[in-house]
């Protein structure tokens, strides 16, 4: 098979990889190492919290971005209008320097609410307008959704360094 976009297979099956790749990126077991929701499972809130440097994300601050972009994503798909996030503000929401475990869990289970979300407007968007522009933006709805995934595991590594710099530079025991 081809690239999504890149081939002659029919628009549903393209859809279907697709779903595929947004399931792989977040939770589902994969060949490259943890996904998104794997690379913060047993992460206590103090961990979470955490910040390597001034200046630098924390892992609480990039499951919340994580969570606004699986949003942003949804409702460009969706055409649905801006401010339904359950946070305010955009993109990258600044972490308290104390985190709660019960907040953390909130904040992860934030992040499980944008993924089904966003799970769910995938696998219901009509495969015929895959190739077509998302609106406001120049990529295609299919672009948009394999970035979402892409965004996943961009983050998932971007994690698992800030838990290895937590855990000490990332020196092997």
């Amino acid at each position: 098979m081809t690239a999504p976009g890149k081939g002659s297979e029919a628009p549903a099956v393209r859809l279907s990889v697709l779903l595929d790749l947004i399931d792989e990126a977040y939770d589902r077991p994969a060949w490259h190492g943890p996904n998104l929701l794997g690379s913060i499972r047993r992460l206590s809130a103090s961990d979470a919290a955490w910040r390597p440097g001034r200046d630098r994300h924390s892992v609480h601050e990039l499951v919340l971005h994580a969570a606004y972009w699986k949003y942003a994503v949804r409702r460009r798909l969706t055409g649905e209008k801006r401010g339904s996030f359950p946070l305010k503000g955009s993109n990258f929401f600044a972490g308290p320097s104390r985190l709660s475990e019960p907040a953390w869990r909130a904040d992860r289970e934030l992040l499980s609410e944008q993924h089904r979300a966003l799970r769910a407007a995938v696998a219901a968007f009509p495969p015929a307008r895959l190739a077509k522009p998302t609106p406001g933006s120049k990529y295609t709805n299919e672009r948009t959704i394999l970035g979402a995934a892409a965004h996943d595991l961009y983050h998932a590594g971007q994690i698992q360094l800030v838990k290895a710099l937590r855990r000490g530079g990332g020196k092997r025991r």
